[in-house]
């Protein structure tokens, strides 16, 4: 981590040595489209959504999507090939407003787009593991009062955050 910062917060798994990472929240994630995107296609299939065209936000996903039935629990997996492959947020949101295929995206980010009828949610019943928020700091021995401070609030605050979930 970089001089002066005494932690941060991270969405997706943490797999270096060198930080410590504490689990505060989790981001619920949710399959979108523009309405022209899905004309003639049964947006409850996940069939029909497999073959669509796909956008990959590549830090989380790329070559193929996996699918949690909320009420069952059972999972479906399937590949893509997607027409466009980022690791920007923002990119993609606006990517898919555009009609240019579907995505999974924070259901946080495009709550807005869905309640003003620019994107509509595919396979309602349907959702991409949720991803997990952490808290992470470098390993020291010493953990500065401040920072345990933080933790704490974080720790107790953190699935009011919007978009989050406590864990």
């Amino acid at each position: 981590m970089a001089e002066g910062i005494d932690c941060a917060i991270r969405v997706g798994h943490v797999d270096d040595p060198a930080v410590i990472a504490v689990p505060v929240a989790e981001v619920s994630r949710i399959l979108v489209a523009a309405l022209a995107v899905i004309e003639e296609v049964d947006t409850d299939s996940v069939e029909a959504i497999s073959r669509l065209p796909w956008l990959a936000l590549r830090t989380f996903y790329h070559d193929s999507v996996e699918l949690t039935h909320v009420e069952g629990g059972r999972s479906r997996r399937f590949s893509i090939t997607p027409r466009v492959s980022t690791d920007n947020l923002t990119a993609l949101r606006r990517l898919v407003i555009s009609g240019f295929g579907v995505a999974i995206v924070p259901a946080w980010r495009v709550e807005e787009d869905l309640a003003a009828g620019r994107l509509v949610q595919l396979v309602p019943l349907w959702q991409a593991a949720p991803l997990p928020v952490y808290l992470v700091y470098p390993y020291s021995r010493f953990v500065p009062p401040r920072l345990r401070r933080f933790i704490d609030l974080i720790r107790d605050q953190g699935s009011e955050l919007t978009g989050m979930q406590r864990r």
